[in-house]
């Protein structure tokens, strides 16, 4: 028999790609941290190595993809459009654990 089980959540891993780095780059990938956490749909955020990896928990592919324009947007403007792609990772992947958001907000 077999089950089909809804994930609890989302992950993403959004991280830069090994030998990419640009000036500012480790600082844009925290800020678009800080961005996450501000979007709809966000319950929860784990760093990786300092600067160069996180992975955040979401409720639907929908916010994940509101929060993603926002942080292609912050790119483009940075390095141009075509730096999503060639200087960060982005990952995403159904999760059986989730967070569990903190009382009174996300994250």
């Amino acid at each position: 028999m077999h089950y089909h089980l809804a994930p609890s959540c989302w992950t993403v891993i959004f991280s830069l790609q090994q030998g990419q780095e640009m000036p500012g780059s480790r600082e844009l990938l925290e800020r678009i941290a800080r961005l996450a956490a501000c979007q709809a749909g966000f319950l929860g955020l784990e760093r990786g190595e300092p600067g160069r990896e996180t992975v955040s928990y979401w409720d639907s592919v929908e916010a994940i993809a509101a929060w993603r324009q926002c942080a292609e947007r912050l790119i483009a403007q940075r390095y141009g459009p075509e730096a999503w792609y060639r200087v960060f990772a982005f990952n995403v992947s159904a999760a059986a654990v989730c967070p569990r958001p903190a009382a009174g907000g996300a994250g």
